[in-house]
């Protein structure tokens, strides 16, 4: 079992800048691959970005990519996502997950089915 807890969410001009934290416990955290996926009003869940084990590999999708950087320190189980130039499309409940397969270095996910243990999510609202 691994639980999960993010923060950081919040309210931030167009422009803006956040940062979200996902802390976990549990069983060994550099045991599982880690994500974040969003999920606004009215929309299915969506990828935003996965970190492979030992921080080798990210996988962004095309709207976080050149704004938004995942990492992880294994050393406090926490996986981080940097937000930058945030948009109002960017505004979701965030959410992180934890992925224990395992296949060869780097292998990531980007279907929320995938993973294995959810946190509760954290709201970021964008306002233009």
């Amino acid at each position: 079992q691994v639980q999960l807890v993010e923060t950081g969410g919040g309210l931030v001009q167009a422009g803006g800048s956040l940062r979200l934290s996902c802390a976990a416990s549990g069983r060994a955290f550099s045991d599982y691959a880690m994500g974040w996926f969003r999920q606004a009003p009215g929309k299915e869940r969506e990828f935003v970005a996965a970190i492979n084990r030992n921080s080798g590999t990210t996988l962004y999708a095309d709207s976080a990519k050149g704004r938004f950087t995942i990492s992880r320190d294994n050393a406090n189980n926490t996986v981080y996502l940097q937000m930058n130039n945030l948009k109002p499309e960017d505004t979701a409940v965030y959410y992180c997950a934890a992925d224990g397969a395992f296949y060869y270095v780097g292998f990531l996910r980007v279907t929320s089915g995938a993973y294995d243990y959810w946190g509760q999510g954290t709201q970021v609202t964008v306002s233009s």
